[in-house]
């Protein structure tokens, strides 16, 4: 059986921002990258808005606000190193109504505090200014915010670890954790094994259970949610030139109904925020039995439900009816009709929930014998990821 240094599960952005900080680390150092799918990013990496978040929205002193200004900086910085297309386009997070002004006051407060490059309040002749389509009193403008490819920035950091001697492994799911004398070991679904000095997980979707594997505590669980976008036809584009955002509402980590241009082109409007079926449920029939199950049998599920059901019927009204999701958009660029948006993609993020009901709002960390875990990492994760891969490789040198 082979023997690794360090291993690495999950080659997401993520993942791979962590095999090339140990890389950089130490050089000659024998990390191998594994990877469940059959190709890098295939799942919240490549399933996203494409937006690099510029740390607005996110309570000072937390991780997320720490790391998303941070990583922010750090993604321009690599993209504009290496090639890679990314725009700064900017952000406006839109009050509709004098109600939604106090919470747009605290983004505002919230956005200085974390550091937010270029933040300014704008009336409604200020915002009409920067997007003239868009309807509101008032926003918030932050002109540094940024839209990239992830996948393809995925696609560059796999190219960097294989130059720098690291080895990926695509289609090699993990089935099985043990730790001996010295080492972890992990056995693929097919039977082969690989072990290591140490590993870390970063398995996004599925990182719950390979955590419960390695004998962590099952709480938090992962529970899926299927977020759809549609799109603007190609001649109806001209109707958003940058980001406009809803104010959000603060008890609750999904934004809302947003417009997003992406760099192929492209304007999203979404996502939706419903409860998937499957751990991989892109498609709206798409239903496994073992992850159905475990979203359900999980207690933490019903409290979440019962005290958000109202949230989810109207994110299943919108899942459901065009013409709804539609109506979402319109309010904050009028012109925008039903006839005007077409399907686009779906993704699936990866939703921390405590047995307590509790949405788990920050990244989460945890360590076993021998490993590291992320367990939470949501957006903006993939932002993040160059800053949060110096946190995680900084863990991981403490199990050596």
């Amino acid at each position: 059986m082979e023997r690794h240094d360090t291993i690495v599960v999950g080659a997401g952005i993520l993942g791979l921002a962590v095999a090339r900080e140990i890389l950089a680390r130490r050089p000659g150092e024998r990390v191998l990258v594994v990877e469940r799918e059959g190709r890098p990013a295939a799942h919240q990496s490549s399933h996203n808005s494409g937006v690099i978040h510029g740390g607005v929205y996110y309570p000072p002193g937390s991780l997320k606000a720490r790391l998303c200004v941070e990583g922010a900086a750090r993604t321009v910085a690599y993209c504009e190193a290496n090639a890679i297309d990314v725009r700064r386009i900017g952000k406006l997070i839109v009050a509709l109504s004098e109600d939604e002004l106090p919470a747009l006051d605290e983004l505002a407060r919230r956005g200085r505090a974390n550091g937010v490059a270029g933040l300014r309040r704008l009336d409604a002749d200020g915002l009409r200014a920067v997007e003239p389509h868009a309807a509101g009193i008032a926003a918030l403008h932050a002109p540094a915010t940024a839209i990239v490819d992830f996948a393809a920035v995925c696609r560059r950091l796999a190219a960097g670890v294989a130059a720098a001697g690291g080895e990926l492994r695509c289609g090699w799911p993990v089935a099985g954790v043990s730790v001996g004398a010295g080492e972890i070991r992990l056995r693929g679904a097919g039977g082969e094994e690989a072990r290591a000095k140490r590993a870390v997980f970063c398995a996004g979707l599925w990182s719950d259970r390979l955590a419960v594997l390695a004998g962590a505590d099952p709480d938090p669980r992962i529970v899926p949610f299927r977020g759809a976008y549609l799109q603007l036809r190609p001649e109806r584009r001209g109707l958003v030139r940058g980001l406009v955002y809803p104010v959000p509402d603060p008890r609750l980590p999904f934004l809302g109904i947003h417009l997003t241009p992406r760099i192929d082109g492209a304007v999203l409007a979404g996502p939706s925020a419903l409860l998937a079926g499957a751990r991989d449920g892109y498609g709206l029939g798409t239903v496994r039995a073992r992850d159905l199950r475990e979203t359900l049998g999980w207690p933490g599920t019903w409290r979440m439900a019962r005290r958000w059901w109202r949230t989810g019927l109207g994110e299943a009204r919108m899942a459901a009816s065009h013409r709804t999701f539609a109506a979402a958009a319109a309010r904050y660029v009028p012109a925008i009709h039903p006839d005007d948006l077409q399907p686009a993609f779906a993704g699936v993020r990866a939703q921390a929930v405590g047995r307590d009901g509790r949405l788990v709002e920050d990244f989460v960390i945890s360590a076993t014998p021998r490993a590291i875990h992320v367990r939470n990492a949501p957006s903006p994760a993939a932002t993040s990821a160059l800053a949060l891969a110096e946190l995680i490789a900084d863990e991981a040198d403490r199990l050596s």
